[in-house]
């Protein structure tokens, strides 16, 4: 296994890499990582993260379109969560590696909660994006608090939903007041 550094509060951390470098037709042999990896975008070289949360756009949109919007939308996202926990589980179980930066399930589903909660227009849908990617990759406390003390599908799932509870937060502010 491999180890990438980053700073961090002063104190070194170690972020573990996978033994081997996921591909698309390993995802495609692995449905739970496939959903896992976000249908693919959770490859991305870079941001993976930022790629991984692009599927919640046009999933809220369908999800939309089908009259599933506002509080209707946000509860659909109870379920996900919870499947969450287990496709993080097994796709972590299969990169043996906690919390690879691929698996991107999470960033999905907390984005579409954070799209239940805004006007659904593009203008808002952008704004959504870009303060949900700040809160989930700056990990502002106590996102960050959760993030390094909860392990598991769970803890991958959990910091992802604080970041898009505070980013609801922030976009209803910023509603009250625009």
């Amino acid at each position: 296994m491999r180890w990438r550094w980053r700073q961090k509060d002063s104190t070194i951390l170690a972020k573990q890499l996978p033994a081997f470098k996921p591909t698309f037709a390993w995802l495609l042999q692995r449905p739970v990582c496939l959903l896992g990896f976000g249908f693919g975008t959770g490859l991305a070289p870079k941001a993976p993260g930022t790629f991984g949360t692009l599927p919640a756009l046009p999933l809220a949109a369908l999800c939309m379109a089908l009259g599933v919007d506002g509080i209707w939308l946000a509860l659909l996202c109870v379920p996900l969560f919870i499947a969450g926990i287990a496709i993080c589980n097994r796709t972590e179980a299969a990169l043996g590696v906690h919390d690879y930066g691929g698996i991107v399930w999470d960033e999905i589903v907390a984005m579409m909660l954070v799209l239940a909660f805004v006007p659904a227009t593009w203008a808002w849908w952008l704004a959504a994006f870009v303060v949900f990617r700040f809160f989930d990759a700056v990990k502002p406390q106590p996102i960050r608090w959760f993030d390094e003390r909860v392990s598991g599908g769970f803890g991958v799932m959990l910091d992802d939903i604080i970041a898009a509870l505070m980013s609801v937060l922030l976009l209803k502010l910023l509603g009250y007041f625009f």
